[in-house]
């Protein structure tokens, strides 16, 4: 079952998407993080869904304005491509290879929530970047609260799944990851989240024996491929994913998870570093980014100017003076 999240005539509803795009919107429902909370589990979810079949039908998708399918209160970005590793290395120190480090648990970032922008929608260049980028990536979407899951327990966690492009300023994130504590302001622009939530158990049929999902991966640029891969060349599935981002702590209903971006050609940066030059060249007002993923769905967002930046002081040196 796929849920939508859309703007029309100046109203947001929840709705659940029928195969040829009609939208049946969820009676008393005014957020699908809300409504996956108050569901606890995909069956209930479900359950739900099928409920609001019965109800008459909304407008069509092709009439509204797309929205994020839900508001995540936080947005884990793991890495899980060692593809992806591999060749951005060489764009961002210009040596490449895969830290051993990488090969000890699947890593993550929390990223900004406020940032997540719907399948359709402009993003504005971020203030001060000149090095716009796009990062193919799958997310999954948490739909019970646990702690300390262990990933046998973690696929119950899973509530559905979305496409998700992590935009990327690399000249900003090149400069300020020298500081040694991860990306700032090279992350914090534009997350693209849909165009939908699809239930886990639409995905089901494409899980191979290894328990890995494998689906084509698709991304154009102005209509032009530039990357294919599959979700299966993920080196960890999603429930161990969960299960990591678990451990000590809690996931709960609408945390986001994303897979990381996607091996040959998921964004431009891995590109330039195997090919040694930024070919294709970095995105600009204008241009247009498209990510297909078999079974989810299909999200096309357009470059658009952005701010300048407010200016800051550089820091003070300080005498380090003592009371």
């Amino acid at each position: 079952m796929r849920f939508a999240t859309y703007e029309h005539r100046q109203q947001r509803r929840v709705a659940v998407v029928e195969e040829d795009g009609t939208l049946h919107p969820v009676p008393g429902a005014r957020a699908l993080t809300e409504l996956i909370s108050r569901s606890d589990g995909l069956d209930a979810l479900l359950r739900a869904g099928t409920a609001t079949l019965d109800v008459p039908p909304g407008p069509h998708v092709s009439e509204v304005r797309l929205l994020p399918p839900l508001q995540p209160p936080t947005v884990r970005d793991f890495v899980t491509f060692e593809e992806h590793v591999e060749g951005v290395a060489r764009t961002m120190d210009g040596v490449g290879g895969v830290p051993e480090a990488w090969y000890d648990a699947p890593t993550f970032y929390f990223t900004n929530p406020y940032a997540v922008i719907g399948a359709h929608d402009d993003v504005p260049v971020p203030p001060g970047s000149e090095v716009l980028d796009f990062e193919l990536e799958v997310a999954a979407v948490i739909g019970r609260e646990g702690q300390d899951l262990t990933p046998q327990q973690a696929r119950d966690h899973i509530i559905g799944y979305s496409v998700f492009n992590d935009w990327s300023a690399r000249d900003l994130q090149s400069r300020e990851m020298q500081v040694r504590l991860g990306p700032c302001k090279g992350k914090d622009t534009a997350t693209t989240l849909g165009p939908y939530l699809v239930t886990a158990d639409e995905l089901e049929p494409y899980r191979d024996t290894d328990g890995f999902l494998r689906l084509a991966l698709t991304a154009s640029v102005n209509g032009e491929v530039v990357g294919k891969d599959l979700l299966s060349n993920m080196s960890w599935t999603f429930e161990e994913m969960v299960a990591y981002a678990s451990r000590g702590t809690v996931v709960r209903p609408g945390d986001v998870l994303g897979s990381g971006t996607c091996g040959n050609g998921g964004c431009l940066a891995e590109l330039w570093g195997v090919q040694g030059e930024q070919s294709p060249p970095p995105l600009k007002p204008g241009d247009t980014v498209t990510l297909t993923v078999e079974g989810i769905g299909t999200v096309s967002n357009t470059v658009v100017a952005g701010r300048d930046p407010q200016l800051l002081p550089t820091a003070r040196r300080r005498t380090r003076e003592r009371p």
